[in-house]
């Protein structure tokens, strides 16, 4: 891969993660909520708002491929640079804690919060051999089944949960596996996309789909063993380790490792499907195309639209506020304004805005 060449397809993916985080929060956060929409359109809104899970897993491992691209093509001084980055990352992850009272406590672990000290913490990874990532990443999924137990945390985590400060230890049990991305196991989400990155790199993108066969494989396997599980071939009652273990909840609020392999097979095939249509069709993007406007201002959008839509919002009476259309309604206009905005912010090198921040205090 030679060394100047940036590659769009994962901006796209970064501005597709974007988007879905918008659409999916300003829609939970904008709706009045089932009472208020019809029969006809409550699956269709909620299948939409649904992709938006896609989103923090987008991130955490395109911030993973995104650090062996760095670490590829400025070898000199990149441990510092990434420590640097991660911690300025983490300072933006408390100060979105700050402004949104309503959300976040001083304490929250967030998705800025996690790709920050997944960043700070590469110089150690970056080390590893590509074998080992991949181990420690299953590792890491399998020791958050321990942390859980454990912690004693809830199998469906609300909000309030993730933000509490009260419990001994509150803001380190959060950090570690209780917040709303913990280390354990969303680390596994970053390591993993080290390794895709290094695949890259090494132009082996087939690589991909042998390790989508494994994540598959594996996820399988513990659907399996929760079938076995609840036909009465081993003891798998609510709150043992094997009940955590073998668990599938389509949410994340806490993750099992069923729905983060799941997840990470998701990003496995966006990432190869994204990868391969920019090799087959190397002109469809340009600096000036949208997904990549908001993937070069994903980190901006994602700060702005927290803000906005989570605290003021309240004031202006949109907070579960609107029923179903118009809330779609506006998220298609704030979609189509921040498009129009991001393609002229372009044109200056997004300047101001959190990335270019970033790069001042970070290098």
């Amino acid at each position: 891969m030679p060394r100047s060449k940036r590659i769009l397809s994962l901006d796209a993916l970064r501005g597709l993660a974007v988007f879905l985080m918008m659409e999916q929060h300003m829609g939970v956060w904008l709706w009045r909520g089932r009472g208020s929409t019809s029969e006809a359109v409550y699956p269709l809104l909620v299948g939409f708002n649904a992709l938006g899970g896609g989103a923090a897993p987008l991130f955490v491992s395109l911030a993973g491929a995104g650090t062996s691209l760095f670490i590829h093509n400025r070898p000199q001084g990149a441990d510092r640079t990434l420590v640097q980055r991660g911690l300025v990352l983490m300072g933006f992850g408390l100060a979105l804690n700050l402004m949104t009272p309503s959300w976040f406590s001083w304490g929250s672990w967030f998705v800025l919060h996690m790709m920050g000290f997944a960043i700070a913490t590469s110089p150690l990874w970056r080390r590893l051999s590509t074998r080992w990532l991949l181990t420690i990443s299953l590792l890491v999924i399998l020791a958050t089944v321990f942390w859980q137990q454990g912690f004693a945390t809830p199998f469906v985590a609300s909000n309030k949960f993730m933000s509490a400060t009260t419990r001994p230890g509150s803001a380190l049990r959060l950090m570690v596996a209780e917040g709303h991305f913990p280390v354990f196991p969303w680390l596994s989400m970053f390591l993993l996309g080290m390794v895709v990155g290094r695949w890259i790199i090494a132009d082996r993108l087939g690589n991909l789909l042998k390790w989508l066969a494994v994540t598959v494989g594996i996820a399988c396997a513990l659907i399996i063993g929760k079938t076995l599980g609840q036909n009465g071939l081993f003891e798998m009652s609510r709150g043992t380790f094997l009940y955590r273990l073998f668990s599938l909840r389509l949410g994340f609020y806490p993750a099992t490792p069923a729905i983060m392999l799941i997840l990470e097979s998701v990003v496995l095939v966006l990432v190869w499907s994204a990868l391969m249509l920019e090799r087959r069709r190397p002109g469809m993007w340009t600096s000036r195309s949208i997904a990549i406007c908001f993937g070069r201002a994903s980190l901006t959008l994602l700060l702005v639209h927290v803000v906005l839509f989570r605290e003021v919002s309240r004031p202006l009476g949109l907070w579960h506020g609107v029923r179903a259309g118009t809330a779609l309604m506006i998220i298609a206009g704030w979609s189509v304004l921040t498009a129009w905005l991001a393609q002229r912010w372009q044109r200056v090198g997004y300047r101001f805005g959190a990335e270019w921040l970033l790069r001042k205090l970070a290098g």
